[in-house]
C-alpha cells in the first residue's frame, strides 16, 4: 500500500519520526545523567529535548494517521497500525505529562518518578517502533507498488499519466 502523504515521492511519516524519537531518547538519557550526578544543564537540555520532541511526534502522528486511515479494514496491516497508533498515543500522553510537570517548576530537571515515567515511555516507543518496522517492511505500508532493485528515481515524472 502506498503512501498517501508524499514529499518529493517519499512517505512522510518516516522522515517526520525520526525527529522525535531521536530526541524523546536523549531527553530521557540526558535525564537519567542528570539524576546521577551529571552536570546540572543536562536537565534543562532534556526538557527542551522533550519539548521539540512532542511537536514532532504530533507532527509525525498527523501524518501517520492520513496512512492509517487508507489501510484497508479486517486487514492484519490495520491491526497492526492500530496497535502502532495506540502505543504512540500512550507513550505521548506520558511524555506530555512528564514536560507539563516541569513546565512551570522551579528547576526543569527531572526527578526519580518521572524519569521513571519517561523510562516507561520510551519502552512503549521502542514496541511502537517496532511495530512501525513491521508495517514498512513486511506489511508494505507506505511502500511504492513499483519498488524494485531496479526502480527510477522517485523524482523522475511518472510514466502514468492518471498519477
Amino acid at each position: 500500500m502506498e503512501s498517501r502523504l508524499k514529499v518529493l515521492g517519499h512517505p512522510l511519516h518516516p522522515m517526520l519520526v525520526m525527529f522525535p524519537v531521536a530526541l524523546l531518547a536523549t531527553a530521557v538519557l540526558f535525564d537519567v545523567v542528570d539524576i546521577v550526578g551529571g552536570p546540572d544543564f543536562l536537565g534543562e537540555v532534556a526538557y527542551w529535548n522533550l519539548t521539540v520532541g512532542l511537536v514532532g511526534g504530533l507532527l509525525a502522528a498527523a501524518a501517520g494517521m492520513v496512512d492509517l486511515l487508507a489501510i484497508p479494514t479486517g486487514t492484519r496491516a490495520k491491526r497492526v497500525a492500530l496497535t502502532h497508533a495506540a502505543a504512540n498515543v500512550a507513550l505521548i500522553l506520558l511524555f506530555a505529562a512528564v514536560w507539563a510537570v516541569r513546565l512551570n517548576a522551579d528547576s526543569r530537571a527531572a526527578g526519580g518518578a518521572l524519569v521513571a515515567i519517561e523510562i516507561v515511555a520510551l519502552a512503549i516507543l521502542g514496541v511502537s517502533a517496532w511495530l512501525g518496522g513491521e508495517l514498512v517492511d513486511r506489511l508494505g505500508v507506505g511502500v511504492d507498488r513499483d519498488a524494485d532493485l531496479d526502480a527510477p528515481s522517485s523524482l523522475r515524472p511518472s510514466a502514468n499519466p492518471s498519477e
